[in-house]
């Protein structure tokens, strides 16, 4: 295969190794959709992915999961651990790169980003409906990211939001669906959500 085909690939990885704090309890095994969140949100990306991972820690005990996990090389640093990660298994294809705590995310917001994907740009990410910043959580990462998060790991950050916003050479696309971007991190949020949830079905 050369490097163009590959880099046509998107690999999918839900990002489930936070310890949540704040909500008190495993995000990633909330059953908002009927099983743990986590794999709800694989089974969205599996629809645009060859493959697809659950990202974790090392030390999580996660043996319910129909998808193969993706264990952290990059220990400590959060998110971007967890995307470094992923292009340390492959380098050669993107990562569509999704927290698992966006329980109103849906196929057709992926759809759309998919279909926006700039492969001539590091990344394709979303602008946040609340705070008009980057939303690195909800993005394809190019094969070229690779260097360049990388790069800015050596000169000490660690946050892939700002990342995103020190680079030119980012896609950033208005959400269809803004409400699609909700996280929820904490037990009131989640309840909020829940009610959403709720007059939707």
């Amino acid at each position: 295969m050369t490097s163009k085909e590959t880099s046509d690939i998107i690999n999918g990885a839900v990002l489930a190794g936070g310890k949540s704090v704040r909500m008190g309890q495993d995000k990633g095994a909330i059953h908002w959709h009927g099983l743990a969140q986590r794999d709800y949100m694989a089974t969205l990306l599996n629809k645009f992915c060859p493959a697809t991972f659950i990202s974790c820690r090392e030390e999580q005990e996660i043996n319910d999961s129909n998808y193969p996990l993706l264990v952290d090389t990059y220990t400590g640093m959060g998110p971007l651990g967890a995307i470094l990660s992923a292009f340390e298994k492959n380098n050669r294809v993107a990562w569509l790169i999704v927290a698992c705590d966006l329980p109103l995310l849906n196929e057709a917001t992926i759809q759309y980003l998919v279909a926006n994907r700039n492969k001539g740009t590091i990344a394709t990410t979303f602008e946040s409906p609340y705070d008009g910043l980057p939303e690195p959580l909800i993005t394809i990462w190019e094969p070229a990211a690779q260097v360049y998060l990388l790069n800015l790991l050596k000169e000490g950050y660690k946050c892939p939001r700002k990342a995103l916003m020190k680079s030119d050479n980012v896609t950033i696309l208005k959400a269809p669906e803004p409400d699609a971007l909700t996280n929820t991190n904490t037990p009131e949020e989640a309840e909020r959500v829940m009610e959403l949830l709720t007059k939707v079905k």
